[in-house]
């Protein structure tokens, strides 16, 4: 029996990593893409779009995990199934509870993955991401450039544009930077073959220092320029005025247990459901992934699915009921699970007790006959 649970659940996990390994990619390049966009904006600084994308996986795995098992059991056992190797442990004297028994304790090490991504990882990666933005919120012009890319940077209606930077970012070459004036009139146009940063030792304060350049002031359309060409120029560079993201996802757990404010209650309350999915999916995947061989190997994946996504949204619809107080907290989403729970035990024991029925009323209405 313990070879063929090794390779039961070799199968699954095979699979599972598989899919998993796919969704990730997906989603991972979704997310990448949008913190590249700020980036390109001027928001956050390229060189933390890696860290921000470690400490954001932990957040992500938590959700992708129970489906790929549950699409893993689904690809795997029916796999076996068309090629008659279910039929074949059936007849060596493997049962359905053994079967569903070795496939809830090949999930055991999935749930707890995703009970500490949920609880715990995922939270404090969250959180450092937080910071992370918050930080760079707070950078400098000079710390958020890049190099041969006009920058709308967060100081003002300043638009800034260097052909080169070096690594340490200390020095510029081919500095372009437009502003508008304080109530949005004139506009003021700089120039300069190269810039480095200066720090006042007294104040901390930082500038600009640009040499070799030249100052154009006017309105756009009018011919009265006013032109000033130096050999150095100071601009003071501004900090940015932070962000107060505030993410719910990066609250720790302790926190969320010993708040009584109902959408903390809620979030704690999908915390600890996202660990209770895994069994409840299991059970689920191993009922759906019975198929007949002459329907093909894929045509029990879309009812499959299907249940997986109306699981999923009911758990988001009862985590916003809590959070606006239309269940009560004792309740939380239990009732969620429970209904799916239901639904695999209908599924499991329904036909037969239908099959039972149907033959005891056959069989009394012969007696009478």
């Amino acid at each position: 029996m313990s070879i063929i649970f090794r390779y039961l659940t070799r199968q699954v996990m095979v699979s599972m990593l598989a899919i998993s390994a796919i969704l990730v990619l997906i989603f991972m390049s979704g997310r990448f893409l949008r913190y590249l966009a700020d980036a390109a904006e001027g928001k956050i600084s390229v060189d933390v779009l890696a860290t921000i994308m470690m400490y954001r996986f932990p957040d992500l795995i938590q959700l992708i995990l129970p489906l790929g098992l549950f699409i893993g059991i689904l690809l795997a056992y029916g796999r076996m199934y068309l090629e008659s190797e279910m039929t074949v442990l059936y007849a060596c004297g493997v049962s359905d509870k053994q079967l569903l028994a070795k496939s809830l304790l090949a999930s055991l090490p999935i749930m707890i993955i995703v009970g500490s991504m949920s609880l715990y990882l995922g939270p404090w990666g969250m959180k450092q991401v937080e910071t992370i933005i918050e930080d760079q919120a707070k950078a400098t012009e000079f710390e958020m450039l890049a190099p041969g890319r006009f920058q709308n940077l967060m100081s003002g209606g300043r638009v800034t544009y260097t052909e080169d930077l070096s690594d340490d970012k200390r020095r510029l070459e081919g500095v372009f930077i437009a502003e508008y004036g304080r109530n949005g009139e004139g506009l003021s146009i700089i120039t300069a073959d190269s810039g480095s940063q200066l720090i006042d030792k007294d104040t901390g304060s930082r500038f600009l220092i640009l040499k070799d350049g030249a100052r154009f002031d006017g309105a756009p359309g009018a011919l009265d320029y006013k032109v000033t060409e130096f050999g150095a120029y100071g601009l003071k560079l501004q900090s940015g005025a932070g962000r107060d993201l505030n993410y719910k996802s990066a609250i720790s757990t302790a926190e969320l247990w010993n708040s009584d404010d109902p959408w903390h209650r809620s979030l704690l309350h999908w915390r600890l459901s996202l660990p209770l999915i895994v069994p409840i999916v299991t059970l689920l995947a191993v009922r759906l992934s019975r198929v007949n061989p002459r329907q093909g190997r894929f045509f029990h994946l879309l009812p499959a699915m299907l249940v997986y996504i109306t699981y999923l949204g009911l758990l988001i619809v009862a985590r916003d009921m809590l959070a606006d107080g239309k269940v009560p907290g004792w309740l939380g989403m239990l009732w969620v699970h429970a209904l799916f729970l239901g639904l695999w035990f209908w599924l499991q024991f329904g036909p037969a007790w239908l099959r039972r029925r149907s033959l005891l009323r056959r069989g009394a209405r012969d007696a009478q006959d």
